[in-house]
């Protein structure tokens, strides 16, 4: 009975202890940690608006949430998260209609992001205005650049934005 209880107590031991080991991260999940670190208010001015960028880690720190908030117009909501070994971006659009874009497999987190166009939802039609791409490139801890790409009534363009950190 000694034994029984002996083993059980020390087998018991072994599998907390294997619990609470770290996990090695995926290169996706280190990219998307690196993506993290945008957590905080950014700023821009494109064509004389003034833009705040807003990063906050939502649904127990899977998500990452980005508000981008022009000084007139509509805000828009991009979320990024891992899925695999590659990651998502899904913006929610002013155009009212939401690109799911993709990014290739993981293989340096320490290269820009760039999201190609997986899928649509909400298009009206292939013409309507919607975008097509996004590369994240994160210049240091204090700027940042997105470049957007889309397409309207059969032609592509590219729309880039720089924006610097804004410290408490």
């Amino acid at each position: 009975m000694k034994r029984l209880l002996l083993g059980s107590v020390s087998m018991i031991a072994l599998l907390l202890a294997a619990a609470s080991l770290p996990v090695d991260k995926t290169k996706s999940e280190k990219a998307f940690d690196r993506l993290a670190t945008l957590k905080g208010e950014w700023r821009s001015e494109q064509e004389g608006v003034k833009i705040s960028l807003i990063y906050t880690l939502t649904a127990n720190d899977s998500a990452l949430m980005e508000e981008f908030r022009p000084e007139s117009g509509a805000v828009m909501i991009t979320m990024f998260t891992v899925d695999g070994d590659h990651l998502i971006a899904t913006h929610y659009c002013s155009a009212k209609n939401q690109p799911q874009m993709i990014t290739s497999a993981i293989t340096d987190v320490q290269k820009p992001l760039a999201f190609f166009l997986a899928r649509i939802s909400g298009l009206k039609s292939p013409d309507d205005w919607h975008n097509t791409g996004l590369t994240v490139i994160r210049e240091d801890n204090d700027h940042l650049t997105q470049e957007w790409t889309y397409q309207s009534k059969g032609k592509s363009g590219k729309r880039i934005f720089r924006y610097t950190r804004v410290r408490p």
